[in-house]
């Protein structure tokens, strides 16, 4: 499929479906609309006045055009309020279109949107970024594709002209984006350890990002204890990814995001039980997931700068190996935890990796993780939580997602809710009472960096979707990416 920004005029457009919006409760046509309709004997009035179109958000009419006329159908959708129109809309309005569009069978599309504040670049990127993400499928373990519609080859961007580079930033985000879909959507068998640390080394060759892969005796010298206490119960060996993405100049700052790389979590000996979902826990690594495709991401759009992208990838498995309810484990800060839950496994790995990332010097650090079922209580599937005890990166990366469309929502780090992490035996456990368990969680991560700006995204909830939702398919939705990658760009 080709995306081309153009400044061919509506009415000068030939091709098999263009898509027009209108706002809602101004659907009265005027300027090229009313002669484009005049032009089709008066077709777009009656289908409007038929269908009882009023323009609300995303809904949509479809018309096909009669002989001898340069378009063979026409979508209408609708635009919502005008003062509503932000770029998230954009990205929902162009994945509609494009769905509709795939639906009758298109080849050749043009969209005709409004400009964002006047901000054709971003614009172009919207629209490109929500028809690509979309239309994108995932057809790697059928045996043949259920969707029988012809791909749509081509997609015109209406008084766009000139905005290639913005397409070529929204298909290189995507890509990052497909990455991280595809990554979680794999099963267990598929994606483990080793093929994790097999894309990061694609990533680093396709992209010249330089990645060291720490091995189990290498973690071993760290002390990197709590990560590998959580590896140890599994057939398969953990990999410590770490890439590197420099800029040719002088970075003008650097960053590291570490993702949680569970490429299966059973639970451990706290396994999980009949309703637990254990059937899902593929997607336990969703933050290296991000990671991974915010990586591919900046590896293509070439900031300035500097980089780590980080994941302590391991199964959480059971064997006469596995690490026990009780067991206490020292992380490579020294710091001892006693394991009163196998299956709060993901803030061990994260443990170890923090703490490396806090000795590389780095301006901030975010780590991303599907980390506790509590953040999906609180904000559900949709919203992903964020915590920071630094106001700035939390505005950072509020913005971030923003722009991206990506929910996040700010929740506290109550300082005294720490008291139910405490040990006897131990500096801490690592999980806490079951109230407030995001928040709890949260803190016990935040013992593992020293002064480095640093916040958490819980993203157990919005990296998965049971259902069709604007631009995301049911499945994975690769969420954090865009985030990510606007995060390193402001």
């Amino acid at each position: 499929m080709t995306i081309q920004p153009t400044n061919t005029a509506l009415l000068d457009w030939t091709g098999d479906t263009l898509a027009v919006g209108l706002f809602e409760d101004a659907v009265d046509l005027t300027g090229d609309l009313a002669i484009l309709n005049d032009n089709l004997g008066g077709l777009l009035k009656e289908l409007i006045a038929e269908e009882e179109f009023t323009g609300k958000a995303n809904s949509t009419i479809v018309a096909r055009v009669g002989a001898g006329h340069p378009v063979r159908k026409v979508i209408l959708v609708g635009l919502g309020k005008p003062d509503a129109l932000k770029l998230e809309t954009l990205r929902c309005l162009a994945a509609t279109v494009a769905r509709t569009a795939k639906k009758q069978k298109t080849k050749t599309l043009a969209i005709s949107l409004p400009v964002w504040n006047n901000d054709q670049a971003a614009t172009g990127q919207a629209i490109a970024e929500g028809t690509q993400l979309a239309l994108y499928q995932d057809i790697r373990f059928k045996s043949e594709p259920e969707d029988k519609n012809p791909p749509i080859e081509t997609i015109d961007l209406l008084g766009l002209g000139g905005q290639e580079a913005a397409i070529t930033r929204a298909e290189q985000i995507v890509s990052g984006v497909i990455l991280a879909r595809q990554l979680v959507a794999a099963p267990a068998n598929a994606v483990t350890p080793i093929t994790m640390a097999e894309t990061a080394k694609a990533i680093a060759k396709d992209h010249g990002l330089h990645l060291e892969i720490l091995e189990q005796e290498e973690c071993e010298k760290l002390g990197m204890g709590a990560f590998l206490g959580v590896a140890q119960a599994s057939d398969l060996p953990p990999k410590f990814i770490h890439l590197i993405y420099k800029p040719a100049t002088t970075p003008k700052r650097k960053l590291a995001i570490i993702g949680k790389g569970l490429t299966f979590d059973s639970g451990g000996l706290n396994i999980k039980g009949a309703g637990s979902g254990i059937e899902t826990m593929k997607i336990d690594m969703g933050g290296a997931a991000a990671t991974l495709g915010a990586a591919k991401a900046i590896g293509q759009l070439k900031p300035d700068v500097e980089v780590h992208f980080i994941s302590a990838v391991t199964e959480n498995m059971i064997s006469g190996r596995a690490m026990r309810p009780g067991d206490i484990l020292t992380a490579s800060n020294g710091k001892t935890i006693e394991v009163n839950n196998t299956d709060a496994e993901g803030r061990l790995t994260l443990a170890d990796a923090l703490v490396y990332a806090d000795k590389l010097g780095v301006d901030a650090i975010v780590d991303l993780a599907t980390l506790t079922g509590a953040c999906v209580v609180a904000l559900g599937d949709d919203i992903a939580g964020l915590f920071t005890p630094d106001d700035a990166v939390a505005s950072q990366l509020q913005t971030a997602s923003e722009s991206a469309g990506e929910k996040l929502w700010r929740l506290p780090m109550e300082e005294k809710y720490f008291e139910g992490l405490k040990s006897g035996i131990a500096d801490m456990k690592n999980t806490g009472p079951r109230y407030g368990g995001s928040i709890t969680a949260a803190l016990f991560l935040k013992q593992f960096v020293k002064d480095t700006p640093w916040a958490h995204l819980d993203i157990a909830g919005p990296v998965w979707a049971d259902k069709e939702n604007c631009y995301n398919g049911a499945g994975a939705t690769g969420f954090g990416v865009r985030t990510l990658v606007n995060w390193v760009l402001s």
